[in-house]
């Protein structure tokens, strides 16, 4: 998702090799829109160097701190091992964001 301010990735399940080519085109998108990121990270249940390689090549490309939302134990831990988490952000609850506005009623 873009918005005028920034670009958010949606990441669930397992985040590995696997998934690298989504990663890198997803990464590389990201890239091109030049706006900070955030990562909503609920819904990862597993990360092998490939989610972290991607975590550091977005947190250092990419204009701004890299946010990540409510990432899970699993996704703290490796960001903390690997030291990536000094140029992360950890938000505990989700901001919303810019494009999801409450449905209001017409008159």
């Amino acid at each position: 998702m873009v918005s005028t301010a920034r670009t958010r990735l949606v990441l669930s399940g397992e985040i590995d090799v696997a998934l690298a080519s989504e990663l890198t085109e997803a990464v590389s998108d990201a890239e091109r829109a030049g706006l900070p990121v955030e990562i909503d990270a609920r819904h990862v249940t597993f990360m092998d160097s490939s989610g972290v390689s991607m975590l550091a090549r977005l947190a250092h490309r990419t204009p701004g701190r890299l946010t990540m939302i409510e990432p899970p134990d699993v996704v703290r831990f490796l960001l903390e091992v690997t030291r990536i988490g000094e140029v992360v952000d950890v938000l505990d609850a989700d901001p919303g964001f810019p494009e999801e506005t409450p449905p209001t009623d017409a008159a």
